[in-house]
């Protein structure tokens, strides 16, 4: 891809479809609509850290991505659907896709003792010979011919923050989503070859 051409915005998925949240019915809710699921996209956001030897405490929201629905999980409201996020994360029948997932797995195993399974980083996956590991921003304009945006006031906001701003969905809800969308691309390209 010549980095020379502009890319038209990659437009991601419309706010009214994603869920914040934040109470027992809601996390019923995307339950529901994520139990049956073959492929799920999947993220977390951490506050950000500023300090030398200052450590993060985070995740503090936890992303999953259906293709049509995101649902936003922000830790602060843990006690009340942790269950519904372990469930889902430890899953051996649903697949989780995203990208760099390493660190998200050892702060979900230390803060909530989650222990994801059946996950597969796509920037590993996907990684060319000889290349580097693939970044979302690059898959989305290889697979769809488009720019993410990737805000960096937004990427280093604070995600503990209650509420979230709609900025701060939209950002966290794309990440999640796109990462389902460009494995569900990789595989349809692959099928073909």
């Amino acid at each position: 891809m010549n980095p020379d051409i502009i890319l038209p915005p990659y437009p991601g998925i419309l706010l009214s479809h994603v869920h914040l949240v934040q109470s027992l019915q809601e996390a019923e809710q995307a339950w529901g609509t994520l139990k049956n699921a073959d492929v799920l996209g999947f993220d977390t956001e951490s506050k950000p850290v500023f300090f030398k030897g200052q450590q993060s405490n985070g995740p503090h929201l936890i992303q999953l991505a259906s293709d049509t629905e995101v649902f936003l999980f922000p830790i602060l409201h843990a006690g009340q659907t942790t269950t519904v996020v372990k469930a889902l994360l430890e899953s051996p029948q649903i697949l989780k896709v995203g990208f760099g997932l390493s660190d998200d797995h050892k702060r979900l195993h230390a803060k909530l003792g989650i222990m994801p399974n059946h996950v597969l980083d796509l920037s590993r996956a996907m990684r060319e010979k000889g290349a580097g590991d693939l970044g979302a921003k690059t898959a989305v304009a290889q697979f769809f011919g488009m720019r993410l945006q990737k805000s960096k006031k937004v990427s280093t906001s604070n995600w503990a923050a209650s509420p979230l701003n709609e900025r701060q969905m939209k950002y966290a809800a794309d990440d999640a989503q796109v990462a389902l969308l460009v494995y569900r691309k990789w595989l349809a390209l692959k099928a073909l070859n």
